[in-house]
């Protein structure tokens, strides 16, 4: 066969179709284990805050056995990140702000009644990730990243009123808010002096109303 009768073949004769990729039953069934490790950890923490529960006790809540959770983890550190890590995931899919209303009041309210809700749910978490970050530079760049996360909401959520200030009290307003309504904050109000969940947002709502700026005409 010449060189140029090899040209003109069409260019997929040379090789068979690629055949679909097979899923891998094994690999789903493991990374299934793997989440339910992850959730019975977090269900855990959340009763047992701020104790870090024991791999027996993970193992337990979660029907698998000890072994298995050290096949997926090296160590329970390796455990906690990946909670942390799911946490925060679950944290930004479900506060993702969408189409902000311009009305002060409306943006104060439902930015009050997220960080609540968060803090509610992931108090535990924050609590047990605080609590085990002094030898841990993985640990504490989570706490890090939570903050930021934080404070950009802050931003995006009242940008009407903050544009209007200079950089720099910008920042310390910025910084003033989310100190006011960090985890500890929203548990002292709620453990401590036993207020509801609306009296608790209300608290909050009036605080931040009075450390922002007016709102520029046009953004209501």
């Amino acid at each position: 066969m010449t060189a140029s009768t090899v040209t003109d073949l069409p260019p997929d004769s040379a090789s068979p179709p690629a055949k679909p990729e097979r899923i891998d039953g094994r690999h789903l069934r493991s990374e299934r284990t793997k989440r339910l490790i992850i959730e019975a950890y977090m269900a855990l923490v959340r009763e047992s805050s701020p104790r870090v529960p024991t791999a027996a006790e993970i193992a337990e809540r979660a029907g698998y056995s000890v072994r298995s959770i050290f096949e997926r983890f090296p160590d329970l550190q390796a455990l906690r990140l990946a909670a942390t890590d799911q946490a925060i995931a679950d944290a930004r899919a479900t506060n993702a702000p969408r189409d902000l209303p311009a009305d002060r009041a409306t943006r104060l309210r439902a930015q009050v009644e997220i960080r609540g809700r968060g803090c509610d749910q992931w108090l535990p978490m924050w609590r047990v990730l605080n609590s085990n970050s002094a030898d841990s530079a993985e640990l504490q760049e989570r706490i890090r990243m939570t903050r930021s996360l934080i404070l950009r909401r802050i931003e995006l959520v009242f940008k009407p009123e903050l544009s209007t200030l200079p950089d720099a009290e910008r920042s310390r307003t910025v910084l003033a808010i989310e100190a006011l309504t960090d985890f500890e904050s929203w548990a002292r109000m709620r453990e401590f002096f036993g207020l509801s969940f609306d009296e608790a947002c209300a608290a909050w709502v009036r605080a931040i109303d009075s450390l922002l700026p007016p709102t520029p005409a046009g953004a209501s």
